[in-house]
């Protein structure tokens, strides 16, 4: 993999490693390469803007939690996450994958971490839409003679 991963990918595994639970992350990938705290874990607040109807003008929702961690592998690689919540260790661990996934290990850990928490993802989308499913009321007209 080059040195800089192209960035639909980079989105797609960086979604991936801030939506995981922490517990799940922690048994995928529990290692500390060496490597230097350009911004320790540190917990603050996002604003959340929503768009009436998807589209619409946009509007403040709330705020939310977050931790963010940005730090620099021996080898050079940076990475970076935002974690919902605050847990440093959970961020930490992000931006340590994050960075090691613009490296060499790179195909290894998509194997060994990425696949799996998709796999979970999707998993956890299949039993929330069963259970949707499973509710869904159908409506439908009788036709009436007066028509």
């Amino acid at each position: 993999m080059s040195a800089v991963a192209p960035v639909e990918d980079r989105k797609r595994w960086m979604a991936l490693l801030a939506q995981a639970a922490p517990e799940a992350l922690v048994a995928l990938w529990d290692e500390a390469p060496a490597h230097e705290l350009l911004r320790p874990p540190e917990t603050g607040a996002v604003m959340l803007r929503g768009r009436t109807g998807g589209t619409g003008a946009p509007f403040n929702l709330g705020e939310m939690t977050v931790t963010r961690c940005a730090l620099r592998l021996a080898t050079g690689e940076v990475g970076h996450a935002y974690v919902q919540g605050r847990d440093k260790a959970h961020a930490r661990r992000a931006a340590l994958i994050d960075a090691l996934m613009q490296g060499p290990r790179a195909a290894e850990l998509a194997e060994r971490v990425l696949a799996p928490l998709a796999a979970a993802r999707a998993r956890a989308a299949e039993t929330r839409a069963a259970k949707a499913a499973a509710t869904r009321v159908e409506f439908f007209t009788l036709v009436r003679g007066e028509d």
